[in-house]
Parts: C-alpha cells; structure tokens; sequence
C-alpha cells in the first residue's frame, strides 16, 4: 500500500513538472515567434520605402520605434504570463506538499491509534489474567492493579481526545460558558495525577480562588493534557511544575517540564493535527499527535492563547493565558 502510494506521488510530481516545463517552454516559443514575426514586418515595411521620399527618416524612424514597442509589449506580456505562472505553479506545488503532509500525519495518526488502543487493553488484560490465574502477595496485587489503573486512564484519555476533537471539529460540541473555579480545577488535575504518579516529582504553586468563565469539561480536557504530556517526556528524576497565576486581567497557567526541549523550528508546529516530532517507525514516546492540538483548540475555542517556550536548563514551558 505504501509503495502505491509513493508510485502516485512520483506520478503527479512527475506531470506536475512536466506540464510546468511545457508552459515555460511554449511561453518561451511564443515569445521567439512574434518577436520573429515583428522583425519580418519590420523588414518587410523598411523594403517599402522609397530613398528619395522627403518624409524617408522620419518614417524610418517611426517603423523601428514601432519595432521596439512590439518588442517591449511582447517582454511585458511574457514576463507577467510567466509571473502568473510561477505563481499559481508555487500554490499548487505548496497546497500539494500540504495535502502530502496532512496525508502523512494521518497515516502516523492511524498507526499511532491502532498501537495506542491495543497496547493498554493487552496490558490490562494480561495483568487482570495474572490476578485471576494466581494468589500473588498483596503488593505485587497492588502493583498490579496500579498498572492496570494506569492504562485504563491512558485508553480513557486517548478516547477522550479522539471524541472530543472530531466534536469540535464538526460543532457537535456545544461549548458551555460558566462561572468556574480554575484554582480549584487545576488543583484537581495535578493532584490527580500526583496519585497516578508517585514516583515522579511534582511541584505546585497555584494561587487560590482564580475564576474565569468557561468550559469545565474542557479546560479540565486542557489541563489533563498538558500534564499528560509533560509526564510523557519528561525523565523519571525530572520535576513536573504547575503553576497559576493572575496580573490584572490576565491569568496564565504554566506547565513546566524537564524533557529534551522541542527545537525551535518545531514550536510553531507542535500544535497542528496528528503533528508529531519525528516518523512513527523511529520515535519512542508515545502518542497521537490529537492532545496538544485539541489544548490548542480548546484555548481558541475559551479566546485565550497558548504558546511554547524553551525551559532552562532543560525541557519545555507550555503557557496558557486567559483574559477574565
């Protein structure tokens, strides 16, 4: 299916070129022949002058100015033919390479997915047959009912992100706008995920009795996220920081990590759908590309804003900023 796929692109790039060389080149040939066809009628009404005429160099004059008129009309048309060209050559050429990433992205998003869903079923299943199958001692039980906790709520999230954005997307979603406690919300999120995550090392500073207007289902969509992702790429030594704030009107919500960083010509595109640093086969991290896009969406959606900084020594800041 993959090579197919890469024969069809060959294909279309290939008459894609093709057909652009041939309107350069007929553009080209146009040009030749009435710039041929004008020194031909030059020639031709040069042949009908008569020496002795008294008007003989002013009409001279006059058919090659003619001459250079023609010429210079025939280099303008050529050269605003062949502007349009490029152009509309450029446009279809970036909306080609577009379609190609999108398709791409969808074919990552779809491995991605199948992995994502197979993975946590098969382990919560394998751990629950090691329960029914054997008398372990409690710790090992709790371990493994920890385990599998943990991969319900990753299915759980996965689900969620896939509903939710295919909502948003379709406007299936009718967005609430309510008086909510984003201290109280964000608090929860983090310490829910505290207990999901003991052994990591998490750090809070979240001012009290912060309230904006909005979706609660969402904004709690939006801060699981941003966890959930910092959790995903941060090293187990690393700290996790959530942070709440409010100067004036403006309240912002940080989540800090301590992971590699993301480069900087990939801030900007970490947002996009099914956007994901790397190619499935060879990343490690694990995935959908849905849960940054659907933050974004979700702070587009509230008429707040969301962006991307690099945290020193190490990691990522990812910001959100809501105006009461």
């Amino acid at each position: 299916m993959e090579a197919a796929a890469k024969k069809r692109v060959y294909f279309i790039s290939t008459i894609y070129w093709f057909l652009l060389f041939y309107i350069i080149a007929a553009l080209i040939w146009w040009f030749i022949a009435l710039e041929n066809q004008n020194r031909q009628m030059t020639s031709y009404k040069l042949n009908e002058l008569m020496l002795d005429d008294p008007g003989y160099q002013a009409r001279y004059d006059q058919i090659n100015e003619e001459k250079k008129r023609k010429t210079a009309q025939y280099i303008g048309e050529g050269i605003t033919f062949l502007a349009l060209t490029l152009v509309g050559a450029l446009f279809v050429y970036r909306a080609f390479r577009r379609q190609l990433n999108f398709q791409n992205q969808q074919q990552n998003f779809m491995m991605t997915v199948t992995h994502e869903l197979k993975t946590p079923i098969a382990v919560a299943k394998l751990n629950l047959e090691t329960l029914q199958k054997h008398s372990l001692e409690e710790n090992k039980r709790q371990k493994l009912l920890h385990m599998t906790v943990q991969e319900v709520n990753r299915l759980n999230t996965l689900v969620n992100n896939i509903l939710v954005s295919a909502q948003l997307e379709g406007g299936r979603y009718r967005i609430s706008d309510e008086e909510l406690d984003l201290s109280e919300l964000v608090k929860s999120c983090f310490q829910d995920f505290r207990n999901r995550f003991p052994e990591r090392q998490w750090q809070s500073e979240i001012l009290p009795e912060i309230d904006i207007m909005g979706d609660p289902l969402l904004l709690q969509i939006l801060v699981n996220n941003l966890l959930e992702n910092a959790v995903k790429y941060s090293p187990k030594e690393g700290t996790i920081q959530c942070k709440l704030h409010q100067a004036g009107k403006l309240v912002v919500m940080e989540i800090i990590d301590q992971g590699p960083g993301i480069p900087d010509e990939e801030k900007g595109k970490v947002f996009e759908k099914f956007y994901r640093i790397g190619n499935e086969n060879t990343r490690t991290a694990k995935g959908t590309g849905l849960g940054l896009y659907l933050c974004h969406k979700i702070a587009k959606d509230h008429k707040a804003s969301i962006r991307v900084v690099d945290n020193l020594p190490t990691g990522c800041n990812f910001s959100v900023s809501f105006t009461k």
